[in-house]
């Protein structure tokens, strides 16, 4: 199961009753990656998303992995810094931070509406250390909340996408400039993070493809060839690669797929997803492009999408207007096939 915004924690980023509900009715699945994570009040802006930066937070995960954990399943948590997409209303009036003083596109999602995106503030050097241990601290509140493993989210135009991307990343030192530095932020968080839970615990997701919430490169295949090798290197769990399909989101469809190129430079386990049916999914494993598939949407109203798969059932559509609402409707109440 893929990672999923549904904005439904409680005030303060805290997860509920109603979340456990929710991951418990998918635990049938392979392997859940949770919904994307604040590590930091500086790197969350959407508005009731969970959190792993405070204690009450990591409290609030507990009930949630044991739930999945008794049901059989498992679960990592995807950990999230939003860069310049955080709104400064997140964060005391604060801009968000980036790779450079850049602007995302279009508008953030906020507690009173959307609201037009605003200049970051790019990242100073003595910064980054702070930047990596607060991942750190995220990784370890993970494990103490009870989750199997993390996933560093590295994707759809959020902060580190936005240091590895030539059109967000103007900087001039050790993180800016060539791919070897564009990647070198990536690379630490990475590095830093397996400290805490060990390679084979530790998973990251790339997301390969053109325009991700404003952020692009120039050279697509060069820029991810090389980061999916510096993460074959440390020897992380999977890789998991989000490149849409016709319907996708978060990035175009026009552009070529660079999961064959990165195939051919990371040996360990390679996830993809995106706009998936069951049978393209089973084709890409057939065809030793991936070794798994990951499903997102259909999770959302096809609890059961596992046994849904298995018997060739058909699967449930979501409603859209219920994806990030508070409360039970679009998120718990979607039925079994059975």
């Amino acid at each position: 199961m893929a990672p999923l915004t549904r904005g439904r924690a409680s005030p303060g980023h805290i997860p509920n009753d109603v979340m456990r509900l929710y991951y418990e009715q998918r635990a049938n699945a392979g392997l859940i990656i949770s919904e994307a994570t604040g590590i930091s009040k500086e790197g969350l802006g959407w508005p009731a998303a969970p959190g792993i930066w405070t204690e009450a937070q990591t409290e609030g995960w507990k009930p949630i992995t044991e739930a999945v954990h008794k049901a059989g399943g498992r679960i990592i948590m995807q950990l999230w810094h939003m860069g310049r997409l955080v709104h400064s209303s997140f964060n005391n009036g604060q801009p968000g931070v980036s790779a450079s003083a850049t602007t995302g596109p279009g508008h953030a999602h906020t507690a009173t509406g959307r609201q037009p995106l605003e200049q970051a503030r790019a990242l100073r050097l003595d910064e980054m250390p702070r930047v990596v241990a607060d991942y750190v601290k995220a990784a370890e509140n993970a494990k103490a909340a009870g989750f199997d493993g993390v996933q560093i989210h590295s994707a759809n135009g959020y902060l580190l996408d936005q240091f590895l991307r030539d059109n967000s990343n103007f900087r001039d030192d050790d993180y800016g400039g060539s791919i070897d530095n564009r990647i070198r932020l990536m690379r630490e968080v990475t590095e830093a993070v397996a400290g805490v839970w060990g390679a084979d615990r530790v998973s990251v997701r790339l997301s390969p493809n053109g325009d991700s919430q404003g952020a692009d490169d120039s050279n697509p295949e060069a820029l991810f060839t090389a980061a999916a090798a510096a993460l074959q290197k440390i020897g992380i769990a999977f890789l998991e690669l989000r490149e849409p399909g016709p319907d996708g989101t978060f990035g175009r469809t026009d552009v070529p797929k660079q999961s064959p190129a990165i195939r051919r430079v990371f040996t360990n386990p390679l996830v993809l997803n995106s706009d998936l049916t069951a049978e393209g999914g089973a084709d890409l494993v057939a065809s030793g492009l991936a070794d798994a598939v990951s499903y997102g949407r259909p999770f959302i109203s096809n609890p059961d999408l596992v046994e849904r798969i298995r018997d060739g059932k058909p699967w449930a559509e979501s409603t859209m207007a219920t994806w990030y609402t508070p409360g039970p409707e679009g998120y718990t109440d979607y039925p079994a096939a059975s």
